[in-house]
């Protein structure tokens, strides 16, 4: 199974469609919140469309499902066809069990903890806008950054899980900036 990773697209279309390129082939996408609304602390990039970013959302023919944001909001919810006001979402990926969340409301080690106590294999996390892979026991943990407004090094990034690995990509060519395996299934 081909399973997208992504978070904080902060409402910017041309970041979407540059993710879904790279996504081509995935029969489910993971959303870590902040889906339109750009944030009190962040730019107005000029492509921030958040209307334009719901209809490419609602219309998205690959199935997602998302975690809120600390930005996303029940007018967010009323512009979106799919739930993205849950905190959490674990699910059971071929064998792979998952656990989505924004980030933004615990701490790095009681959340890797908390994901620990469900059993989870993989912690997909964003609000950071920093993309990354790192172990917590047995579970892997991934930030797949922002494809929109990027922070860190300012690379534009999309997570995919494929085949066992989780990989963190450069949406501006493809290129594999970090991965690992799963290796707690």
């Amino acid at each position: 199974m081909r399973i997208g990773l992504v978070s904080d697209t902060h409402g910017d279309p041309v970041a979407w469609r540059k993710c879904m390129e790279h996504l081509k082939g995935c029969q489910l996408i993971l959303h870590a919140g902040d889906h339109l609304y750009n944030g009190a602390f962040n730019p107005v990039l000029p492509e921030y469309d958040p209307r334009e970013m719901a209809r490419e959302l609602n219309e998205c023919p690959v199935p997602i499902l998302h975690a809120r944001g600390n930005c996303d909001s029940e007018v967010d919810q009323a512009a979106l066809r799919d739930p993205i006001l849950s905190p959490y979402v674990v699910c059971w990926l071929e064998g792979v069990r998952v656990m989505l969340t924004h980030g933004d409301a615990i701490g790095e080690v009681e959340l890797a903890e908390m994901a620990a106590g469900y059993g989870v294999d993989l912690l997909v996390r964003g609000h950071t806008h920093v993309p990354g892979l790192w172990e917590h026991g047995p579970l892997l943990v991934c930030n797949p950054g922002s494809p929109s407004l990027p922070k860190g090094d300012g690379v534009p990034t999309v997570g995919l899980l494929e085949e066992g690995w989780v990989r963190v990509l450069d949406i501006r060519d493809g290129s594999v900036l970090v991965e690992r395996e799963l290796t707690g299934r």
